[in-house]
């Protein structure tokens, strides 16, 4: 009998202890789940992780500051928060560099976790991190990088590509016949009359730079002048008096091009002056950054520039808010069109909440194929442009009309520029140099 009860109490004991191992089993297994929900958001919300490409440090840093400036100040408008969803930001730095912006990029997908990709302002970094995109089939939204090889990448495989969701700055050629409209209607106003017509490009020597150029140099030969030489000049460069006095020898009326970094820009117009280099000027984004005034000085004076202006009282409003906050004046083309941007990509993770019920990478990524490339979802409230539209047709670029996304051509004065085309938005004649007066 004591055997007997000897050996039932033993399998109690066992039992006991397996049941005992079953619930530590259970509880441990489910604080687990209870820590990574916590680790989710320490306030009980739900996270989007936005990941943002742009220059953070090297020769471009300043568009990197504007660009961070402009998307806080929209997202703070939402109090960083979309539905039950809470924004949470990953600043990827890409160092102007293709390969270093395609490896952060690839950390911040793998590592970090992060829920959607947006913004980029080169077209060699947004070429490199489109690879990326399309391995971990990870949205991201407009980008600057706006060099064809973009376009050429995306037509190559839509299928594979179309995660890059679409360009914030179009292909050049697009933008730059403004220029060339600008200049022949001065010609045959009799505003300017030219001592030959001959043409300098010049230009940063990357995708951006290179197309910019070709691109204008064509469009110039076709309207009648002769491109006499093409010069592209290595990222960073700030000295320029060889080239220049290159150019002066030349003798030609026009100088056309443009760079990418501001240290290279505000060298290039002071030293066109300082070696009187007599032709009119042409510097594609001398004012892409606020603060250009105070590196050219009044050597920018005459310049021609095709960039957008704080024109309504909702664009000076957020010019002199940014600059109260950060203390520098922000670019319309770079800060401005960042906020817009910004904006619209809100608009994007509150349709893609109100159409499905949640914000994942996979339905961001299915919002931005139906409804963004197609054109049924756009942004209207712009304080740059009228209407941040795609269309199957234009994709990845914008829509580029007056209607739309335009630029107009700009005279810089005195740090101030003067609409001169197209002739709707004019405010004023081009004015010659000096200089060119026969």
């Amino acid at each position: 009998m004591v055997r007997l009860v000897s050996k039932r109490w033993r399998m109690m004991r066992l039992v006991i202890a397996l049941l005992l191992v079953a619930i530590l089993v259970v509880s441990a297994g489910c604080s687990g789940k209870s820590d990574q929900k916590q680790a989710s958001s320490s306030s009980g919300a739900k996270v989007i992780k936005v990941g943002v490409i742009a220059p953070f440090t090297g020769p471009a840093s300043r568009v990197g500051e504007e660009f961070k400036g402009a998307i806080t100040m929209a997202f703070d408008e939402i109090n960083n928060q979309v539905g039950d969803y809470k924004i949470e930001f990953k600043w990827i730095d890409d160092e102007s560099d293709a390969e270093k912006g395609a490896r952060a990029y690839e950390q911040a997908i793998v590592k970090d976790k992060i829920t959607v990709g947006f913004m980029d302002w080169h077209a060699w970094v947004s070429a490199s991190a489109m690879d990326v995109a399309a391995k971990y089939k990870m949205p991201h939204f407009f980008s600057f990088g706006a060099s064809d090889i973009v376009n050429q990448k995306y037509k190559s495989d839509p299928e594979k590509y179309y995660y890059w969701l679409g360009k914030a700055w179009p292909t050049p050629s697009l933008l730059s016949t403004g220029y060339v409209q600008t200049i022949n209607e001065a010609v045959q106003k009799g505003l300017w009359t030219p001592k030959n017509k001959k043409v300098a490009v010049y230009g940063v020597d990357n995708e951006w730079g290179r197309l910019f150029g070709t691109s204008i140099a064509q469009q110039f030969k076709d309207a009648g002048w002769e491109v006499v030489t093409t010069e592209w000049i290595a990222l960073g460069e700030t000295e320029f008096y060889p080239l220049l006095s290159k150019l002066k020898g030349l003798d030609v009326s026009l100088i056309a091009g443009t760079m990418s970094d501001p240290p290279s820009v505000s060298a290039f117009t002071k030293q066109s002056k300082e070696v009187g280099l007599k032709s009119f000027v042409i510097s594609d984004g001398l004012g892409w950054v606020g603060e250009w005034y105070k590196l050219t000085g009044d050597s920018s004076n005459y310049v021609l520039d095709q960039i957008p202006q704080y024109t309504t009282p909702a664009a000076k409003k957020f010019r002199d808010d940014f600059k109260a906050r950060y203390g520098f004046e922000p670019g319309a083309s770079s800060a401005g069109m960042c906020y817009d941007w910004a904006k619209y990509f809100i608009k994007v993770l509150q349709a893609c909440q109100a159409e499905y019920g949640e914000i994942t990478t996979e339905k961001l990524a299915k919002i931005g194929k139906e409804k963004v490339i197609t054109g049924k979802l756009t942004y209207t409230d712009g304080i740059i442009h009228k209407e941040y539209k795609y269309t199957p047709e234009t994709f990845p670029d914008p829509v580029v009309d007056q209607q739309h996304y335009m630029f107009p051509v700009i005279q810089y004065f005195d740090g101030k520029g003067k609409i001169v085309w197209p002739e709707a938005w004019k405010e004023a004649d081009l004015q010659v140099p000096p200089s060119l007066k026969n």
